[in-house]
Formats: C-alpha cells, sequence, structure tokens
C-alpha cells in the first residue's frame, strides 16, 4: 500500500484483553485503539513535508481514520493532521 498526498497508513495496537487488575474484558466491551503503528506514508501535500515516518508509534483521534482490511489485516487510513502525538 503506498497513501497519496498527505495520508497515513496504521496499523492499530490489538485491544485490551485484560484490566490491569486482572479482569477479562469481553468482546462487547473492548474500547476502540487510540495508538498505532505507522506502516506506510504518503509524500506529503503542497510541498509540505510530512513529520511521520513508516515504524512510528503514535497516538490518535478515537475516530480517525478509515478502516480497511488488506490481505486479512486491519488498518487504518488518516490525515497526519490526525494523528495526535510521536511516542
Amino acid at each position: 500500500m503506498k497513501p497519496i498526498n498527505d495520508r497515513v497508513v496504521v496499523k492499530p495496537a490489538p485491544a485490551e484483553e485484560k484490566t490491569t487488575g486482572g479482569i477479562i474484558i469481553p468482546d462487547t466491551a473492548k474500547e476502540k485503539p487510540q495508538k498505532g503503528e505507522v506502516v506506510a506514508v504518503g509524500p506529503g501535500k503542497e510541498g509540505n513535508k510530512m513529520t511521520v515516518q513508516k515504524g512510528d508509534v503514535v497516538l490518535y483521534g478515537k475516530y480517525a481514520g478509515q478502516e480497511i482490511n488488506h490481505n486479512g489485516e486491519d488498518y487504518l487510513i488518516m490525515r497526519e493532521d490526525d494523528i495526535l502525538v510521536i511516542l
């Protein structure tokens, strides 16, 4: 996958299976992860260089991006502006 313009492809981190106290979270109560690893970065838009790079771990908004499934893997495609912080 190669995104265009200021788009970024992110592989979301898996949802938490247990709380820190050891309680197992059922599938219906799991929250959507807001953390993931950048797997592809577009060239940027109108001469603006991208600040994220492939391999960066990022935090993004709860409803950011478009979910896709490619070769059996789940990914999010989002604008660089949707990324809140690079960890």
